[in-house]
């Protein structure tokens, strides 16, 4: 038994050193999450993860996560309203109930009822003869809430603006401001529906990101494009729009496969071939 332990142990410390070499000024908390199988851990760990900035570790047996995470970029309060968002009870949040109830069955954990905590500068519900803290309304957005998507999709434009010049420099000097707005947002700050699809896309639209910030090679950032597009209009298709977004289709791009990307413009200007054949493809569908 006591063999056993120790391997525990170090397992658990050869993990959090791993974190600690991918996350700058890391913080590692342990907190108690709700929860029953392995569904469970996914969508938790899902929920919370951020590639160099969150790496969570939630363990279905004890109930308890370890979080670490850069406390320069989040803490601990962001993480837990991220996770009860997504359907999953902590110290501090009650998920809403109408997510909890989408659960799986076997996901569907004992609710204890009551939050022994509550966060400050946090939108709160308190119900009577209880105190418990519910994580905000998806649908309601202030409209500085509403301008973190259109940061991301601003930095996008930018981004597919400087492949249509091909200026492989450009375009890994916007994927990097792309790749921050994608880190800064808030996602309990996103109506339920763009919550949804940025919780199925949020990891591969860092994935392509980071690699177009990478290089300074044009073919290999528009191979990365192609999914980047994919996974943005994904988004946007959700996301109420104030002017209308074009998504433009190439059948000479992807290897004669096909492509698809975003425009402000219905002109169209290529960004898989620039100046090569600007005016290859069409407008497949407008975004309002």
């Amino acid at each position: 038994m006591k063999s056993i332990k120790l391997l525990m142990a170090m397992v658990l410390l050869l993990s959090i050193s791993t974190c600690f070499a991918e996350i700058k000024n890391a913080k590692v908390e342990t907190v108690h999450i709700y929860g029953n199988c392995s569904i469970c851990k996914r969508t938790i760990e899902t929920a919370a993860n951020v590639k160099n900035v969150v790496q969570v570790e939630w363990n279905k047996d004890t109930k308890m996560a370890v979080l670490t995470y850069d406390e320069k970029q989040t803490n601990q309060v962001e993480i837990l309203k991220r996770i009860g968002l997504a359907g999953y009870d902590s110290d501090k949040f009650l998920a809403p109930d109408n997510v909890y109830s989408k659960l799986e069955t076997c996901c569907q954990y004992e609710r204890a009822g009551k939050v022994v905590a509550k966060v400050e500068d946090v939108k709160t519900v308190i119900l009577a003869a209880e105190e418990k803290v519910v994580a905000p309304n998806l649908e309601i957005k202030t409209e500085g809430e509403q301008l973190q998507l259109k940061e991301v999709f601003n930095s996008y434009f930018a981004v597919k603006d400087a492949l249509v010049k091909t200026d492989g420099n450009m375009a890994a000097t916007k994927a990097i401001l792309l790749l921050n707005s994608i880190n800064a947002v808030k996602m309990e700050n996103l109506t339920k529906d763009e919550h949804s699809e940025w919780m199925k896309v949020m990891k591969d639209l860092v994935f392509d990101a980071e690699h177009i910030s990478e290089t300074k090679d044009v073919g290999h950032q528009r191979d990365h494009f192609t999914s980047l597009s994919k996974n943005m209009y994904a988004v946007m298709k959700v996301s109420k729009q104030d002017v209308p977004i074009y998504y433009q289709f190439c059948p000479m791009a992807n290897k004669g496969k096909g492509a698809n990307w975003l425009s402000k413009e219905n002109i169209v200007k290529n960004p898989y071939y620039g100046s090569k054949m600007m005016g290859c493809g069409k407008t497949v569908e407008t975004l309002n």
